[in-house]
């Protein structure tokens, strides 16, 4: 009887160390996929094809307006391009998919540059207001 105990017991023991191996290696790998989340990048793919045509012919680059700017107008275009979105009755079938733009995601200049100048873009190319500008 002392001889089953006793094995019970070593298996026992192996069990949970091998359980707290297992453990310690799956948070080393936690780590990898932490830091390597660091280095995301976002892209915005336009389907129109004029929409390039229509970027390289701004008449100033990126770096005229900051970040900052750029993300500020995307978040309020983003809203009303959603509100759009989620009542086709009212806006029609013109904003057909939905823009999930993260006010808390730090997105870098060229996707908020590209994703403002797509909004510039709908409202020349297609005549369509989603926000109303002084001086516009």
């Amino acid at each position: 009887m002392r001889f089953v105990y006793l094995i019970l017991v070593l298996f026992t023991g192996i069990f949970f160390a091998g359980n707290v191996a297992i453990q310690a290696d799956d948070q080393d790998k936690l780590g990898i996929e932490i830091a390597s989340q660091d280095s995301v990048e976002y892209e915005l793919v336009v389907f129109d094809s004029r929409f390039e045509s229509f970027l390289a012919s701004q008449p100033y680059q990126k770096e005229f307006y900051s970040n900052e700017y750029y993300r500020d107008w995307n978040i309020r275009y983003c809203i009303e391009w959603n509100i759009r979105h989620k009542d086709p009755f009212r806006y029609g079938t013109f904003y057909e998919t939905e823009i999930p733009y993260n006010a808390s995601v730090n997105y870098g200049l060229d996707f908020n540059y590209r994703l403002y100048q797509y909004f510039q873009f709908i409202e020349k190319e297609y005549g369509i207001i989603l926000l109303r500008r002084k001086g516009k």
